[in-house]
């Protein structure tokens, strides 16, 4: 199991790096929507989730599971999500300015009208 978690990881970090680097700003989004994910996971793996056992230490119960990371995990989505939106805002309205989603491009070059 230990080698899927890795290697789910590993790919969604690979795909999230590769995409960020490309020249339109929907695969950015996406990249960074990816490594999001990957950094979520690795997290949300890090706790060492353990079965059945309560989250919180009680009398007489010596092993716990940790609520940090899980914790940790649902605010990095909240707190991803709402970067998300924001992105995709900016990428939106340079789209809409510019008529074309590349980043890279210069201004004169463009199908957009100058200023």
């Amino acid at each position: 199991m230990e080698i899927l978690i890795a290697s789910a990881i590993g790919f969604m970090t690979a795909a999230g790096v590769y995409l960020t680097l490309r020249k339109r700003s929907f695969a950015v989004v996406l990249g960074m929507t990816m490594l999001s994910y990957a950094t979520n996971l690795f997290l949300f793996a890090a706790g060492r989730i353990v079965v059945d056992q309560p989250p919180v230490l009680r009398d007489g119960v010596t092993a716990y599971t940790d609520p940090i990371p899980q914790a940790l995990v649902l605010t990095a989505i909240v707190i991803s999500f709402g970067m998300t939106a924001v992105v995709v805002l900016m990428a939106l309205g340079a789209f809409l300015e510019g008529g074309d989603d590349r980043v890279d491009l210069p201004r004169r070059e463009r199908g957009g009208a100058d200023r």
